[in-house]
């Protein structure tokens, strides 16, 4: 499963913690499909970075993947500072307004 490839290939940045959520469903795409994922990431190595290089650093990770099945990758990137002032919660999604369907 696409979840657990991300999973395993952002374990180098050693999370505190991770959450891959398939959102596929939200979007005008087939069943079972695996192209829009939300990640939420606590690391320690986000520690003095800025937002667009923490996502710079994911978006190398996930190179490969970003080429095909990913279509799209909403990242949520956290020190563990800032997760505890989020209060462990992370923004919903918004959902989907494109598509064939509003064609």
């Amino acid at each position: 499963m696409m979840q657990e490839i991300i999973k395993s290939k952002l374990a180098v940045l050693k999370p505190l913690f991770i959450e891959v959520v398939n959102e596929s469903y939200q979007h005008n795409v087939p069943v079972g499909s695996e192209s829009h994922f939300k990640v939420v990431i606590v690391s320690d190595s986000f520690a003095g970075q800025r937002l667009l290089a923490r996502h710079r650093v994911i978006y190398q990770l996930l190179a490969q993947e970003m080429q095909q099945p990913i279509h799209a990758l909403a990242l949520h990137t956290y020190t563990p500072d800032e997760w505890q002032k989020q209060q462990d919660s992370v923004p919903d999604s918004p959902e989907c307004r494109g598509g064939s369907r509003f064609s």
